[in-house]
């Protein structure tokens, strides 16, 4: 086996060549294996909903993955929908996984996971998320059980729906939406990050639209005066912001990068580190070994992006990107390794491609829809993505496009 002492919770994940290994790390080929092979992974699919292989909870995802290889294999449903009775987030992870179950037309899904918030401990969290995935005539019906159920929980919904929609207040509701403020121009965004009497959160919504579109470069005069209110650190959403001026807030950096305020100052470097000149470029190659060498699955991708903007010149960090991408846990990096192999050496990566198609992470699908060659099988699997009801809606937009004529 390959988990962990249960008194430590330490990961110890398999080879990763090996069927249980990829499966572990929601890789490609571990689908296209099980494929061949139900009777021998089925263990391993169900170990991943029962236990959490996820490296950054935060950011990777399996659930979809799994779920995909549930219904792919036609393995029962019967432990994933007696999972729901573990501990919170043995049910989380259950629930998860048969919420998609259920949009792909699982009725045993869909009645194990009503049977669960009429009676199960952790009903109020089940419920908001069927809400929030499921056609709300599925679960309109259960608003006698939420009110009646309701009384007895200690803890406040975490959010608006479906409560409001049974009549049930959510007083004192601490995340009430923020509007958005995406109509507005650039020049009027930057105008309200400019004013000393815009109110805090403002301030971050204006950041927030910021982020989502084009570099505007009056945001970088602005930037030092864009900290909290004790002077500790940015506003939040600041760095995404700066990060999409790229080389444009370079010369402003500099001048960030030696001030006494340490949020700028870390600011300031992190930019100039973000495009380093030539003379970085040993450093950084030695850094993504050394990273290597010490298995670091967290930081590494970041070294990866400054490498891949030396583009062939970064060619001696080849062989390390590759194992990274073959080897790393943490999944939600995998897509950056292969960005950075195709700015630096782009042969060779129409396998990493098509695999990425089956990969538990958004962003690689994403890749592999842009990228794979275009072979029918490929094409196969990228109308499959396209008309999957439990694919999120930027993967489905991206294989309609592909495909379209």
């Amino acid at each position: 086996m390959s988990y962990h002492d249960e008194t430590s919770r330490t990961l110890f994940y398999a080879r990763h060549d090996t069927l249980e290994g990829l499966l572990q790390r929601g890789r490609g080929l571990g689908a296209e294996r099980a494929w061949c092979d139900p009777g021998a992974a089925a263990p391993f699919v169900y170990d991943g909903i029962r236990r959490d292989w996820k490296w950054d909870g935060q950011t990777d995802t399996r659930c979809l993955y799994q779920a995909r290889l549930i219904r792919n294999l036609q393995l029962s449903l019967t432990p994933v929908v007696g999972q729901l009775a573990g501990d919170e987030e043995e049910c989380s992870r259950a629930a998860d996984v048969l919420n998609l179950l259920a949009l792909a037309g699982s009725d045993e899904a869909r009645e194990g996971l009503g049977a669960y918030i009429r009676e199960g401990e952790y009903w109020v969290s089940v419920l908001e998320s069927v809400a929030d995935g499921w056609p709300a005539e599925w679960w309109e019906d259960l608003g006698d059980v939420a009110r009646a159920r309701i009384g007895g929980e200690e803890d406040l919904p975490s959010s608006l729906e479906p409560w409001s929609g049974f009549g049930i207040g959510v007083e004192g509701h601490r995340f009430p939406p923020r509007p958005s403020l995406g109509g507005l121009s650039d020049e009027k965004l930057l105008a309200l990050l400019a004013a000393d009497d815009t109110e805090f959160n403002m301030k971050i919504d204006a950041l927030r639209a910021l982020a989502g579109r084009e570099p505007a470069e009056g945001l970088i005069p602005l930037v030092p005066s864009l900290g909290t209110p004790d002077g500790r650190r940015s506003l939040p959403l600041l760095r995404r912001a700066v990060e999409r001026l790229g080389v444009l807030a370079v010369p402003a950096a500099r001048g960030w990068a030696v001030d006494g305020r340490k949020w700028l100052a870390r600011l300031g470097a992190d930019v100039l580190a973000d495009h380093p000149g030539p003379e970085a470029l040993p450093g950084l190659v030695a850094e993504l070994a050394e990273q290597w060498k010490a298995r670091a699955w967290c930081g590494a991708d970041i070294t990866a992006k400054r490498l891949a903007r030396f583009g062939p010149e970064a060619a001696d960090a080849v062989p390390v990107l590759w194992r990274y991408w073959r080897h790393t846990p943490h999944s939600y990096e995998r897509a950056d390794y292969l960005k950075a192999l195709a700015a630096i050496d782009p042969s060779g990566l129409d396998d990493a491609y098509t695999e990425s198609l089956w990969d538990c992470e958004e962003r690689a699908r994403l890749l592999g829809i842009a990228s794979a060659p275009h072979h029918p099988q490929t094409l196969h699997r990228i109308r499959v993505l396209r008309d999957d009801p439990m694919e999120t809606p930027e993967v489905r937009a991206a294989a309609g496009a592909r495909l379209a004529p």
